[in-house]
């Protein structure tokens, strides 16, 4: 893994930089081979608190934690920490799927770059004050729903793997999903 560890109100020192390349690259363990993306990391200080966040672009999945705490430490433990349930939860999934599906055990390969962002909508004043533009990966709404969650978004654009028509999924008020799609 590539690491790009930037410090925000915050020198990111030797030791910082080699703790945390310690800790992310137990993530490695998860998959076959060791994966060729990038880990973003983002460090700030703001009132005596600490804020990491990691990002792990790959090519069907982004990994993306974030934590704050007093201590800088303990905050890249708590988000590796978070970071290693999200791959458990993504690879129990998908196993789980191709079980039901009556195929071979799924095998949790290695995962590149070129993830799907999400557009991020402005504030209420119906002013465009950022545009992201992304990739849509042809896949099921299963898988959708499933890369919403990693993310943390309400919703998930994508291309139907069945029909090539964009779709959007997103999280309904009650709890359950939604699926939109074109006539």
């Amino acid at each position: 893994m590539n690491y790009n560890i930037r410090g925000e109100n915050v020198e990111v020192t030797g030791a910082i930089k080699n703790y945390i390349e310690k800790k992310v690259s137990k993530l490695e363990r998860y998959f076959d081979t060791p994966p060729t993306s990038d880990v973003n990391v983002n460090l700030s200080v703001y009132n005596e608190e600490q804020r990491i966040e990691i990002t792990i672009p790959m090519t069907n999945l982004l990994l993306r934690a974030e934590e704050k705490n007093t201590d800088l430490y303990a905050a890249i433990d708590l988000v590796v920490d978070k970071l290693e349930r999200q791959i458990r939860k993504y690879k129990t999934k998908i196993n789980r799927r191709t079980r039901q599906k009556g195929a071979p055990k799924h095998v949790f390969a290695e995962m590149e770059t070129n993830s799907v962002d999400q557009a991020e909508d402005g504030d209420d004043s119906l002013e465009i004050v950022r545009t992201k533009r992304f990739n849509l990966k042809p896949m099921d709404s299963e898988e959708a729903v499933l890369q919403m969650d990693m993310l943390g978004h309400s919703f998930f654009v994508f291309t139907n793997a069945e029909s090539g028509d964009t779709n959007v999924v997103y999280r309904r008020h009650d709890g359950k999903y939604g699926l939109i799609e074109p006539n």
